[in-house]
């Protein structure tokens, strides 16, 4: 996991791969079920990997941007690193799964999102230093 990017809008935004394994499938099941919960907002990493003005300025006003990827090639994290924008970053593999033997349901989806939750659930912003304290 790396550290959080912060800014001074109070909002987090989620990102997840939703890539082609099945790993894939499920960070986006998962960062779904986030956002509907109220842990941040989902928002489009195709429009941060195409460079998209809008979507980048979003990331780097956010109080944190946090990527869910399903294996170790942190494809979404990536997108944020190669623009100078570090994200709160989590990766399904390192949580136990298996890319190309998880499959997708409910019981896949629960684990993850109470570890996510927990961990989201700690993080503040001190707005004085404009900085998170993540996790």
């Amino acid at each position: 996991m790396t550290e959080c990017c912060c800014g001074n809008e109070g909002v987090r935004l989620l990102y997840s791969c939703s890539g082609g394994a099945d790993v894939g499938a499920l960070s986006d099941r998962i960062a779904r079920r986030l956002a509907k919960e109220g842990f941040g907002k989902m928002s489009c990493l195709a429009g941060i990997g195409a460079d998209i003005s809008g979507f980048i300025a979003s990331a780097k006003d956010a109080e944190c941007n946090i990527t869910i990827d399903g294996c170790p090639m942190r494809c979404a994290a990536k997108n944020f690193e190669k623009r100078g924008i570090k994200p709160l970053s989590f990766v399904l593999t390192e949580m136990g799964f298996e890319k190309g033997k998880t499959e997708v349901k409910n019981e896949n989806i629960e684990a993850p999102l109470k570890i996510l939750r927990k961990k989201l659930n700690k993080i503040s912003i001190d707005t004085a230093e404009k900085k998170c304290n993540c996790c």
